[in-house]
């Protein structure tokens, strides 16, 4: 039997914590809750947990500074952010430090599960393919891809994306030299329409750029296409 996967769930507000906790063990999960953010570092880390829930506004440290805290301590977990703030750049500043989604309260505790479910689905390495089936791979430029076992390289290197990230490369690719628009990119890799965030796609690009570029200021891969969206270039290699 799989074992179930581990939430986090931060929050200073018990009934928060209590309505979260009770909805997400009903859906399967296992919880581990926290109340501020000096704790959530430590369950973060002992608690090994599949993906955070983190509210933005804690005691003792805000989501961001823990947000930011894990990933430069190169914890990858997927995280989801938590705001009672409507403000676009809250949702962008989460975003930028390294959060994979975020939502606004008051929230569904349906669309938690929903949201939680499908962060984990686009985080989670798949199993190893039968020897019959082949893998996919995805080259371009000294750049290679494997998107069955959430892996990239570039010239031998191995790259770290958060799964956002991995998951927007991925169709990029997929779509090589094909021109596609934010509110296109927002469908295939949000799977939910931000309505006017397309914000949140230009800051994934800017991270992937970072990442695979050698020089960000003159991207041999994505390319804007002024008042449209990007493009993926580059031929496979041989």
């Amino acid at each position: 039997m799989t074992a179930a996967k581990k939430i986090l769930v931060v929050d200073d507000e018990q009934p928060i914590r209590t309505l979260l906790e009770y909805n997400l063990k009903q859906a399967g999960f296992e919880v581990i809750p926290a109340a501020d953010g000096r704790e959530a570092l430590d369950k973060a880390v002992s608690g090994q947990p599949d993906l955070i829930i983190l509210d933005l506004m804690l005691p003792k440290m805000d989501g961001m500074d823990v947000c930011r805290t894990l990933r430069q301590q190169r914890v990858e977990t997927p995280i989801i952010m938590l705001t009672a703030k409507s403000d676009e750049l809250e949702k962008v500043l989460g975003l930028e430090l390294g959060a994979d989604d975020y939502m606004t309260k008051p929230f569904s505790p349906r669309e938690v599960v929903a949201r939680v479910k499908a962060v984990l689905r686009r985080s989670g390495r798949q199993q190893a393919l039968p020897d019959a089936e082949q893998e996919i791979i995805l080259t371009a430029g000294g750049l290679t891809v494997y998107p069955d076992r959430f892996e990239a390289y570039k010239s031998g290197r191995e790259l770290e994306f958060t799964p956002k990230e991995f998951e927007l490369l991925v169709h990029l690719i997929t779509n090589r030299n094909r021109v596609l628009s934010r509110d296109q990119l927002l469908s295939a890799v949000w799977n939910y329409d931000f309505a006017g965030d397309t914000r949140i796609v230009d800051v994934h690009i800017s991270h992937l750029r970072d990442k695979i570029e050698e020089n960000t200021k003159k991207p041999a891969f994505i390319k804007t296409i002024r008042g449209t969206g990007y493009k993926f270039e580059g031929p496979p290699d041989a």
